[in-house]
């Protein structure tokens, strides 16, 4: 029999992680968390059957959670989840979509998902909660970071360094061995030659502007 696997957040990226689940076929999920107003809604199929402050009463259920808030920039609601749901007990899954490659000597943190057709390479680390979107590349040895996201089409090259809670745009480059501190965003299309400090916002070819506090976006 699968584990029963509760989904966290049901907009568009929720959508995305079904479809990688149903392929995987690893799991069966049981219900959405998301809004109270969504309660009693159904997203691909499937109950939105609760909102936060049921969590409670779900995990006395279940043991399986997945945060599936998207992360457009800032991680906050993603991070405050993951947290509040390990701090209650739950066990966080990991899904990786049947048709990504992910290989055998790399490492994927606990609430991670892996996207259609991405591809991880050998020596990779990768952290917890952090999203690996469709056709994104790690290539070998590169470190991402916990609660990141690496968008659609991104590529991290050899070597590189990605620091927590940091968004890499679709389209991105990032040079091999270099190292994005801590809580950046790197816009969609960016080539990134050099390092940059943490709490940075990088956008095109070389503006760095600094940014001691991004602001909170509900996703």
């Amino acid at each position: 029999m699968k584990p029963e696997l509760i989904l966290v957040g049901g907009g568009g990226h929720c959508r995305s992680v079904i479809d990688a689940i149903e392929e995987a076929g690893k799991f069966k999920i049981e219900g959405i968390v998301d809004v109270k107003e969504n309660v009693g809604r159904n997203v691909l199929g499937y109950p939105v059957i609760g909102s936060d402050d049921d969590f409670e009463k779900l995990l006395r259920k279940y043991i399986f959670f997945l945060v599936t808030v998207g992360q457009i920039k800032n991680c906050v609601p993603r991070l405050r989840i993951y947290e509040m749901l390990k701090s209650m007990g739950a066990i966080m899954a990991s899904i990786v979509s049947p048709t990504a490659y992910v290989s055998k000597h790399a490492h994927i943190g606990p609430g991670t998902v892996v996207l259609h057709g991405a591809t991880v390479n050998a020596g990779v680390l990768i952290g917890e909660n952090c999203i690996i979107n469709s056709h994104a590349l790690v290539e070998h040895d590169a470190v991402i970071g916990s609660h990141c996201h690496i968008s659609t089409g991104a590529i991290i090259n050899g070597g590189a360094k990605v620091g927590d809670r940091t968004f890499i745009g679709s389209g991105s480059v990032l040079r091999q061995e270099i190292e994005v501190g801590n809580g950046c965003v790197v816009g969609a299309g960016s080539l990134v030659l050099k390092d940059i400090c943490a709490d940075s916002v990088f956008k095109g070819g070389d503006t760095v502007i600094q940014s001691n506090a991004i602001e909170s976006e509900e996703i």
